[in-house]
């Protein structure tokens, strides 16, 4: 066999920190497949998960455990084992881990919230963001309630791309499209952005990343750097940082429904740099 017939799979792309959440392990909605191709292709120092890593809502009603999402978990063990930093920030899916605040698991460490200073020196607070959420907060029935009905539109979106596949089309959300359509969602995620980066600025914080809303996002808001990183369930994003200090939305989505997960190359990725 010539060494040109030998495929030799390309070296991971290493960033200073990379930054996701909301993977829903547990539950059928987690694109397993292609997180797991994305943190098999991407190494960093620092790897954040900034909540709802773990799905306990669902997972409480129905076990759903399949062996990609086992393979998700040990990924992140093995990389927490060779070096990389691992700080888990639980979110309101998986708020029982938060009693195991300060701990260490696995070399992976539970906070409650954390701080993360980029390469420029720019302080940023890590929280998932659903203390700021007026309706997980006060009415948690109403909260399961619309989480029961968002995991109607996981599937209809599931099957709604695979009918997309025979026709030979990509992956497109169905879901995020219905929600940014809603002028209630649209006008509940705007209010959520602004309390969450009101609160970092009082904290003395030049930014803040987070989760929860499932809006990959960096924006200013009033001069404090506002980044989500968005989900593993509908929009497939992480947030990166490089050895310069930029932060950066990556898409890691597939050509089409069942194809091999590959970067999304249609749109460049969102930077900003200080």
């Amino acid at each position: 066999m010539d060494a040109s017939d030998l495929q030799l799979e390309p070296s991971p792309i290493r960033y200073r920190a990379v930054f996701i959440s909301d993977l829903h392990l547990g539950t059928p909605g987690c694109k397993s497949a292609y997180l797991l191709d994305f943190l098999r292709s991407h190494e960093s120092d620092s790897l954040y998960l900034i909540g709802d890593v773990l799905d306990a809502w669902q997972l409480r009603n129905r076990w759903y455990w399949p062996q990609q999402h086992n393979d998700v978990v040990q990924k992140v063990l093995r990389k927490a084992r060779k070096g990389t930093r691992v700080v888990y920030v639980p979110g309101n899916h998986d708020e029982s881990v938060r009693q195991f605040n300060g701990l260490s698991f696995g070399d992976i460490e539970i906070a409650e919230e954390a701080v993360h200073v980029t390469a420029d020196g720019r302080r940023l607070w890590l929280v998932h963001g659903d203390l700021f959420d007026g309706v997980v907060q006060n009415a948690r029935w109403l909260a399961k309630l619309g989480d029961s009905a968002y995991t109607f539109i996981l599937w209809l979106n599931h099957h709604f791309n695979r009918v997309r596949h025979r026709m030979g089309l990509g992956y497109w959300s169905l879901s995020q499209y219905l929600k940014h359509k809603v002028k209630n969602a649209v006008s509940f995620i705007s209010d959520f952005e602004h309390t969450v980066a009101s609160e970092a600025r009082r904290r003395g914080f030049d930014g803040v990343v987070c989760g929860h809303i499932h809006k990959a996002e960096i924006r200013e808001i009033e001069g404090i750097l506002y980044c989500n990183d968005g989900d593993w369930v509908e929009s497939l994003t992480a947030l990166v940082e490089t050895f310069d200090g930029q932060l950066q939305i990556i898409h890691w989505a597939p050509n089409a429904f069942g194809a091999a997960p590959v970067a999304e190359e249609s749109e460049p990725p969102v930077v900003i740099a200080a």
